[in-house]
């Protein structure tokens, strides 16, 4: 069903001019680029204040789990405590005053492509400050959800078709994923592969050039780095051949952790208990966090320490679980942000414990190479892109071509054993379905 225009004028032509279109591409990616940069800067900023990183540490780029493991127990628990209650007054305020909310999939199929403009930057802005409190969601919708606004907004002063209009707004939203992250190439086929579905002339060429400025523009005050310093990993039989085997396993759990959180997302409460039940889940998160660190974040961190052979088998499964917990109860208590992140965290979490069970009788594998390849695999599972996750992968990585192999294994047995699991196994009922509220959110 098409979203309803958002105002009064009426539908544009068939076909908008080239120039205009080439206008319009080039404002996205600058646009893009600078909303993503600034969000990134803001949540640097916000996690330096809540957690007493010193300037010297910010601009050296300590990461977030130092500054977090640096800070007192007690600091962790009234941070988290701050974040229940931005995180629930928040949104319990942007859906009773603010205008209704339009997804990116919402927008790339509507007939008017317009997303609210000051609903959706507040929207924004709330996943970015409860990320950098230490919300265990993503922070990757928020760019994208600000480069597809600005688009669709473009779109419509240029006077561009419906058509060129839909792709704009991908567009975007590829963009400000290429920003925040500097990956301009897992930018533009996340475009192509998850929100378009084409590689079509008329959907790759802007799509490669909004996610090239755009990167290029939040360069400028990011810096030029990739998201994971992963130590040199050497590929052995022993890695190839637990892809193999283990590459299905990842798409099954992929698949429960998928049915979860949309069952949670769905149930989220809208009325006065979004601020009840947010505060209640960020404060045991903040106590969970006196012990365990690590939990804090979109995922980062673990994710970190796993890539870079840091983790114990024991560890590793005790945060998988808990990560689990926590991401689930905040969708379930109303908060908001993306599963890419943590998404990656959870299947490289996992891979430190089935890689190590299986070094135990096939030696010869390096622990961060599990990880590398158990996350992409995970990644690809869990939000359906195979092709995006491994394209993301190796920027997010900068690991060597080497690892295409396992990796390309692993994500094809962990897409087929998701698919099994879809198709063969019924719907499950988690326990997530209390009367707290009701509430359904695409994304």
């Amino acid at each position: 069903m098409s979203v309803k225009s958002l105002t009064s004028q009426p539908v544009r032509r068939e076909r908008g001019s080239l120039p205009a279109l080439a206008v319009v591409t080039l404002l996205t990616g600058l646009g893009a680029g600078l909303g993503g940069m600034l969000l990134a800067l803001l949540l640097h900023g916000i996690q330096h204040l809540a957690y007493g990183y010193s300037v010297t540490h910010l601009i050296s780029g300590e990461s977030f789990l130092q500054g977090v493991s640096a800070a007192a127990p007690e600091r962790r628990v009234l941070v988290l405590t701050l974040c229940g209650l931005v995180a629930g007054l928040g949104w319990w305020a942007l859906y009773r005053f603010g205008r209704p909310l339009v997804s990116i999939r919402q927008a790339v199929k509507s007939d008017d492509p317009q997303m609210p403009l000051l609903s959706t930057t507040v929207h924004a802005v709330l996943q970015i400050v409860t990320v950098a409190l230490g919300s265990p969601l993503g922070r990757e919708v928020a760019p994208r959800e600000i480069g597809s606004m600005l688009a669709g907004w473009l779109s419509r002063r240029a006077g561009l078709s419906v058509a060129q209009s839909r792709i704009m707004v991908a567009c975007g939203a590829g963009a400000g994923l290429a920003a925040v992250y500097n990956v301009p190439l897992g930018g533009a086929v996340f475009v192509l592969e998850v929100l378009l579905g084409t590689f079509g002339w008329t959907a790759l060429v802007p799509a490669i050039v909004t996610s090239a400025v755009a990167a290029l523009v939040a360069q400028a005050g990011l810096g030029n780095e990739h998201q994971y310093l992963v130590p040199s990993l050497t590929l052995s039989a022993s890695l190839v051949v637990w892809s193999v085997v283990c590459g299905p396993i990842f798409g099954a759990a992929a698949w429960g952790f998928t049915e979860i959180t949309k069952r949670s997302r769905a149930a989220a409460p809208k009325d006065w208990r979004l601020p009840v039940l947010s505060l209640l889940n960020f404060a045991i998160i903040g106590v969970l966090a006196m012990h365990f660190p690590q939990l804090l974040g979109n995922g980062k961190g673990p994710a970190g320490l796993a890539f870079d052979g840091g983790l114990t088998i024991g560890l590793a499964a005790m945060l998988l679980v808990l990560k689990v917990v926590i991401t689930v109860s905040s969708l379930r208590a109303g908060a908001e942000g993306g599963l890419l992140t943590p998404g990656l965290a959870n299947g490289a979490l996992l891979a430190i414990v089935l890689g190590g069970l299986w070094s135990l009788i096939w030696p010869g594998a390096s622990l961060g190479g599990f990880a590398v390849v158990g996350a992409t695999a995970f990644l690809a599972a869990s939000m359906q892109m195979p092709i995006t996750a491994v394209v993301l992968m190796f920027e997010f990585t900068r690991v060597s071509q080497d690892f295409l192999i396992p990796v390309l294994f692993a994500v094809g047995g962990a897409y087929l054993g998701f698919q099994a699991c879809a198709k063969w196994l019924p719907s499950l009922q988690l326990g997530f379905g209390f009367n707290w509220g009701a509430g359904s959110k695409a994304r």
